[in-house]
């Protein structure tokens, strides 16, 4: 379903549509430039927590995932 909005776009991203629509509509253009740009937000996102969970400073939790990945080794080595 589409929703007709009234935007205003700055003069250079109304030039780069119109540039790179080809046969397309302009508006066409612009929602795939859109869809683009939310999952690049959303994997910004994603990467941000993915530092926050894995850049623990704790010696003892990195003591513990190393210990963890050693024990995963020699069960993978032995299968």
């Amino acid at each position: 379903m589409r929703i007709a909005k009234s935007f205003t776009l700055d003069a250079e991203v109304s030039d780069y549509v119109d540039g790179t629509k080809g046969n397309r509509s302009a508006s066409e253009r612009v929602n795939e430039l859109l869809r683009r740009a939310m999952l690049a937000e959303q994997y910004e996102r994603l990467e941000t927590e993915a530092a926050a969970f894995f850049g623990t400073s704790e010696e003892s939790e990195r003591e513990e995932t190393a210990a963890f990945r050693n024990a995963a080794l020699k069960s993978f080595q032995r299968d």
